[in-house]
């Protein structure tokens, strides 16, 4: 039996199609649990509308994505959890193939797949995954943030199932952190964990207009960042471990690459340079990281444009 932890704010458009593709697992074998994080628009209204019996829907005020997920693993009846967001889907086949890789990698305590993005056009492309350690179908990811440093993450919250335990262990999402939270959760897992990781993709990622490099973002910046400074405490305890802490290395320049950006489309200059430096300061090879150092001292329309024609 699988828990599914699915948190709902605001996404009467959008959850029931996404339990739509719960309900048509070819593995039936689970609980649903749907936290709702005081929605204010019909989320909840639509949710009743259905009546299987699977179904757990709890409310609490809003706290947070983080909040929401933690309260549906301290929920969950059972050992394993399956994670999905109120906006995106699973493929049929999804949990049965989670339920095998869980069968076949017993010593794993973190199951992996591959995943799609899907526009608000209906385009589907694919993920860039680089530098996987096996060449089989699925394997264990040993390197995780080798990969996670070059490619699309390799762990996205709709395409992974944990062991409750494991999960419960790192102390569950951390609390109070507004864009990361999920990057830093599978840092401390794959710390102290082995991932099992499948290059089927049978979820689907939606993505919104503010992932588009000339929108806005939807969440700022994180004021102190408190996601760099924990994987920093994480790089300084493995200094002995040599391809361990260099991964760990270019895994925070990615990081503060990706500040960069967010900083980059709300026209903040001074936190724009701040992030790129500290991303040298890691990884000083980075080529993007230049270009967006040349792209802050630019009008903001040429600079749209740029980013436009070459994202």
């Amino acid at each position: 039996m699988i828990s599914i932890i699915i948190p709902l704010y605001n996404k009467e458009k959008q959850i029931i199609k996404t339990l739509q593709s719960v309900f048509k697992q070819t593995f039936q074998s689970f609980e649903i649990i749907i936290i709702n994080d005081g929605s204010t628009d019909n989320s909840v209204i639509e949710v009743e509308k259905l009546k299987d019996p699977r179904i757990r829907l709890i409310h609490q005020k809003n706290a947070g994505v983080s909040a929401a997920r933690n309260k549906g693993i301290e929920e969950a009846r059972y050992g394993l959890i399956a994670f999905l967001d109120a906006d995106d889907e699973w493929k049929p086949e999804y949990l049965t193939l989670q339920y095998e890789l869980y069968q076949k990698y017993p010593e794993c305590s973190v199951y992996a797949c591959n995943y799609k993005f899907k526009d608000n056009n209906g385009n589907i492309s694919n993920t860039i995954i680089h530098k996987l350690p096996f060449k089989e179908q699925d394997g264990i990811l040993n390197n995780y943030f080798e990969v996670a440093s070059c490619s699309h993450p390799p762990l996205w919250t709709s395409a992974v199932m944990i062991k409750k335990e494991a999960i419960k262990a790192i102390g569950g999402f951390p609390i109070g952190i507004k864009s990361g939270e999920d990057l830093l959760t599978w840092a401390r897992l794959a710390i102290k964990y082995q991932i099992c990781y499948s290059t089927q993709a049978f979820s689907i990622y939606y993505l919104d207009e503010t992932y588009q490099l000339t929108s806005v973002p939807s969440r700022r910046q994180d004021i102190n960042d408190p996601v760099g400074r924990n994987l920093k405490i994480i790089r300084k305890q493995y200094r002995k471990d040599k391809k361990l802490y260099h991964d760990l290395q270019m895994y925070i320049a990615l990081w503060h690459k990706m500040r960069a950006s967010t900083c980059i489309r709300y026209n903040e200059r001074y936190e724009t340079i701040k992030e790129c430096f500290k991303s040298l300061k890691y990884n000083p090879t980075n080529i993007k990281v230049y270009l967006f150092l040349i792209l802050t001292i630019m009008p903001l329309q040429l600079k749209k444009r740029i980013i436009q024609h070459y994202k």
